[in-house]
């Protein structure tokens, strides 16, 4: 049976940071990551980040996996950090014993503290075709293309203008692919002014207050049907356009992935502007069980700055708590509160704290 100090699930942005604060605050740390190498998202985010410098503001996302990586490393020569990948959390069994797979088999261990951040998954949409080869979520044509250098397509419609629908279109296009329109059921886009001004300079149509009706074709995708909706978001009959794509991305929306916390019994809420069902958290993070805290997409669907923010605070929370950590490490979550406010300030970031004020709520 392995003992634990602190066991952080997921080696996306924010179990990154959230390892190497609380490794740098003297805490011992086991590091599990079920992909090959850590970095989760950002090693398929060729895009530069916004924010300030301390955000990594000006720093593509892959740079970013790449200089945290790097820093993890570091710790873990100097023996303050285990890192395991291709490592993956299966399993309660009772207190603070988990099981975990690792090399082909289950493993045990037994922690103090726990640090969640397992991310989230892509929505799929329902409209008939999409079940047809060519239908994809927009994070899968992102990890084809930036990661395995793969393009599923030549020409694309993209449902969805959030800054995920935004970017991954004007990746395609700096691929060499064809995007053919862009598809949004509200009347504006979600995403950044900026990244809908790169794509509408490169000639892509915008379709706000529109959605996706069907998709038609024989093996696979040929085209694709999308239809204007009203304020209600209900079709509006003879609006349809027929568009001649060979995939369809859909980029529609993330759902935190906590089914381990749920199997634990962690209390959830249901919170539409967090992305769904969200574990119920106090503002450092902890959950219903005093021992397991969260962080990033789990604790709510946001950015990748927000998950590094929140990962940064929980792992100074908890190293802080097991009694690690002087008082500048402590001052520190003050500094870190007031970055995650600053991030959250705007018009983009209304909805997050409008969630995050239910989440108070409980």
């Amino acid at each position: 049976m392995e003992q634990v100090e602190i066991l952080v699930v997921g080696g996306g942005p924010a179990g990154m940071m959230a390892s190497l604060s609380a490794v740098q605050s003297g805490a011992n740390v086991t590091l599990l990551e079920r992909e090959v190498k850590l970095g989760g998202q950002l090693i398929k985010q060729t895009h530069k980040f916004f924010g300030s410098y301390k955000e990594y503001a000006g720093v593509r996302g892959i740079e970013i996996a790449e200089k945290l990586t790097s820093l993890l490393k570091e710790q873990e020569d100097k023996g303050k950090i285990s890192i395991l990948t291709e490592a993956e959390l299966v399993v309660f069994y009772h207190d603070q014993t988990l099981g975990y797979t690792y090399k082909g088999a289950l493993r045990t261990l037994k922690t103090q503290k726990m640090i969640f951040t397992t991310g989230a998954s892509e929505r799929m949409l329902p409209f008939p075709g999409n079940d047809l080869p060519g239908v994809y979520a927009a994070g899968a044509i992102q990890t084809l293309m930036n990661v395995n250098g793969v393009l599923p397509g030549e020409k694309y419609l993209m449902v969805g203008a959030g800054n995920i629908g935004l970017i991954v279109s004007y990746q395609l296009l700096q691929a060499g692919a064809k995007v053919l329109g862009v598809v949004e059921a509200m009347p504006r886009i979600g995403g950044y002014l900026v990244h809908a001004s790169k794509i509408r300079r490169m000639g892509v149509p915008i379709y706000t207050s529109h959605t996706i009706l069907e998709a038609h074709g024989k093996d696979r995708v040929e085209e694709a049907v999308i239809i204007a909706v009203d304020n209600k978001y209900k079709p509006i009959p003879g609006t349809e356009k027929v568009i001649k794509v060979d995939v369809i991305s859909l980029a529609v929306g993330l759902n935190p992935l906590g089914e381990l916390l749920e199997q634990r019994g962690i209390k959830f809420c249901y919170i539409p502007e967090l992305g769904g069902f969200v574990p119920w958290h106090d503002e450092n993070l902890r959950t219903s069980h005093p021992d397991v805290y969260v962080a990033g997409d789990l604790a709510g669907i946001e950015e990748a700055t927000t998950a590094m923010l929140q990962g940064e605070l929980a792992g100074l929370v908890v190293a802080g708590e097991l009694g690690y950590g002087n008082l500048e490490e402590q001052n520190k979550i003050g500094l870190v509160y007031q970055r995650l406010k600053e991030f959250r300030t705007g018009p983009k970031s209304e909805k997050t704290r409008e969630g995050q004020l239910k989440l108070i709520d409980g």
